[in-house]
Order: structure tokens, then C-alpha cells, then sequence
């Protein structure tokens, strides 16, 4: 990933200058990456993209629970099966 440096921020800069930070990334849309001693630590990100990576992440999430009911499914046995009354029974 290729970062522009205008895009890079030091903390104590993005202390001084946090509203005129926001409201540049809400006008441009670009990411503001946050230094710490000169590392990289965290990355603002407008709202829109934060709900966009949060829907693909949900996306993933339903992919990969898909993916888990497929290989289960492959060893099902109907024959194993347990009825929800002998359950039931068995705790009480």
C-alpha cells in the first residue's frame, strides 16, 4: 500500500490541528495516517469507509460461517440425530 506523506500526520500535529484534520478528510475522503515516534499507529478514516470496512467484514464473517456448515455437512448423518425431547428429559 502506497501512502502519500501529505496523508501522514504526526500526534502532536493532529493535536494542535484536529478540526481542520477532520473536516479536510471529510471534504477529501482520504485517510489521515497517525504517527507515533515516527511509526505508524493508528488511521483515521471518514464514517463512510469505517461502515464500508465494517460491511465487508460482516461479509467475510457470513463467508466464512458458510464455509464452516459445508465441511460439516459433508460428515452429516441424519442417523445421529438426537430428538429435543430426550434432551429436554435429560435435563430435568
Amino acid at each position: 500500500m502506497l501512502i502519500e506523506p501529505k496523508q501522514m500526520v504526526p500526534i502532536t500535529k493532529l493535536q494542535k490541528e484536529l478540526a481542520q484534520t477532520v473536516r479536510t478528510l471529510s471534504n477529501t475522503g482520504e485517510a489521515v495516517y497517525i504517527l507515533k515516534n515516527n511509526n505508524m499507529e493508528a488511521v483515521l478514516l471518514s464514517y463512510g469507509e469505517y461502515e464500508h470496512l465494517k460491511e465487508i467484514e460482516e461479509i467475510y464473517e457470513r463467508y466464512e460461517i458458510k464455509k464452516m456448515i459445508e465441511k460439516r455437512m459433508e460428515t452429516y448423518n441424519p442417523k445421529n440425530n438426537v430428538l429435543w425431547k430426550k434432551i429436554k428429559g435429560k435435563q430435568e
